[in-house]
């Protein structure tokens, strides 16, 4: 969703930001370094070809389109450039039955370019840490007995089911795609800390991923992206189960924890009901998720990447998985997304009924509000497919590439006009897209709250930053 307010507007005063490195001014024999200019051209071109070879991989899938299992469809928003990101890999790790699927809900100034990279390398990190695991830890893995293998399922926070038997269930590729999950996810952030062109101090992302293989699904969660399940209850009615849970400020543990790290959470009087995390000092950044990739300005502070997994073993009655960003859920419950993906004229366009749907409630509960990015991926659980795998097509997929590469290298406005559409198509309302130099409010009249509220503002001399806050 990315929507973020800058208090610098470019000043220069700020912190010096990462994407923008400062060189030093060499002189004389210096001059030299002409050659190590001519190495930077080869990498821009090495990374652009690599990007492009990866969205070239076969049963990877992350424009618009459908496959013989999945639906993946995402619209840009009123607020900006889409900072939403998904993906579906079919035949991942090369085993037949597995498939990873992720959305991704950037915010702050460079929130799409995190969302994206995290989109495009969280999938390979995962990959390699599992084979990994699988290889060094199988002894052990397999000398496990069922009582370590259930208190691995669940979360100390959650342990309130009884169900030994449910438990021992627990098959050995939890415990193994358990650690993977968290490795994945702590070596993502900490390439993102160091990456040299992308500024993540106050940018981030949310991620909801999930790896299926045969009948087990393992979900790894940070942020308030979602993911629901649906199936059948006894009476054979289609009902939905929320799979995750959203990583909120809000949550007993989560700012238990943020208050430990000295952080702070509170929401604002104008949006009683959206709790934040803001810096010690200064009334900023007010981010509205406990957990997120990025967003280094808040790690020492409570913030953290590291994910909430689960496990589930699916059955006959279950029908179909929806990952989906908060612009869904903000306006659509888990109820009316089963029923409209379960209704949708033909699986290939579920997604994008979904989309449209939301849309549509956007306008109709806060129409005086500007309508999030939304992106959503369906995951079909049977084997009776209404669409080809060979239909799925990837329209745009080098022009991105090179957007992205671009982006990396230049800065981009906190309310950037620029638009990266992701299936290579118009809107359909010509005034999705923003406008350069329009007014941009995050809550006007009736609206939903933004992710980011400000960036801190790091001052010099007699200016103080602390505790100033622009309210959206």
């Amino acid at each position: 969703m990315g929507s973020c307010l800058s208090l610098d507007d470019g000043g220069g005063r700020g912190v010096a930001s990462p994407s923008t490195p400062a060189t030093p001014n060499s002189g004389g024999k210096r001059l030299r370094k002409g050659s190590s200019r001519k190495r930077l051209g080869p990498r821009i071109s090495s990374f652009d070809s690599k990007t492009e070879q990866l969205h070239r991989v076969p049963g990877r899938m992350l424009l618009n389109g459908a496959s013989g299992i999945a639906s993946l469809f995402t619209q840009q928003g009123k607020k900006g450039t889409n900072q939403d990101a998904m993906i579906v890999w079919e035949n991942f790790t090369s085993r037949i039955d597995t498939v990873f699927c992720g959305v991704f809900d950037g915010h702050g100034p460079y929130g799409h370019i995190v969302a994206r990279r995290v989109r495009d390398h969280l999938p390979l990190k995962l990959s390699a840490h599992w084979e990994d695991h699988r290889e060094n830890n199988i002894c052990a893995a397999g000398s496990m007995n069922a009582d370590e293998t259930a208190s691995e399922f669940l979360d100390e926070d959650s342990c309130d089911s009884g169900d030994l038997e449910e438990k021992e269930r627990v098959p050995e590729i939890f415990t193994t795609l358990k650690e993977s999950f968290r490795k994945a996810f702590k070596v993502m952030d900490k390439e993102l800390k160091l990456h040299p062109s992308i500024d993540c101090f106050c940018s981030g992302t949310t991620a909801v991923t999930l790896v299926k293989q045969g009948q087990d699904l393992i979900i790894g969660n940070v942020g308030d992206s979602r993911a629901i399940l649906g199936t059948r209850d006894h009476n054979d009615h289609l009902i939905a189960v929320q799979l995750t849970v959203d990583l909120k400020p809000n949550l007993p543990r989560e700012a238990e924890r943020i208050k430990k790290c000295k952080g702070r959470v509170f929401a604002l009087q104008d949006e009683p009901e959206v709790a934040r995390v803001w810096l010690p000092n200064t009334d900023s950044p007010g981010l509205a998720m406990a957990r997120a990739l990025g967003d280094f300005c808040l790690k020492d502070f409570g913030l953290i990447s590291v994910p909430e997994i689960s496990y589930r073993r699916l059955t006959k009655k279950d029908e179909f998985v929806v990952l989906a960003t908060d612009g869904i859920w903000d306006v659509l419950t888990n109820k009316e997304v089963v029923d409209i993906v379960a209704s949708a004229p033909t699986r290939s366009i579920a997604s994008r009924s979904l989309v449209e749907s939301a849309i549509r409630a956007w306008r109709s509960k806060y129409p005086t509000s500007k309508i999030d990015d939304c992106a959503v991926v369906c995951l079909f659980l049977d084997s009776n497919a209404s669409v080809n795998s060979s239909s799925y097509k990837s329209v745009g997929a080098s022009s991105e590439t090179k957007e992205i590469g671009n982006n990396m290298q230049k800065p981009v406005s906190v309310r950037s006009s620029e638009i990266i559409p992701e299936d290579g198509q118009d809107t359909p309302d010509g005034n999705e897209n923003a406008v350069e130099g329009d007014e941009w409010s995050a809550l006007e009249g009736v609206s939903r709250s933004n992710t980011l509220l400000t960036l801190p503002r790091f001052a010099t001399g007699d200016e103080q930053a602390a505790g100033s806050m622009t309210k959206l």
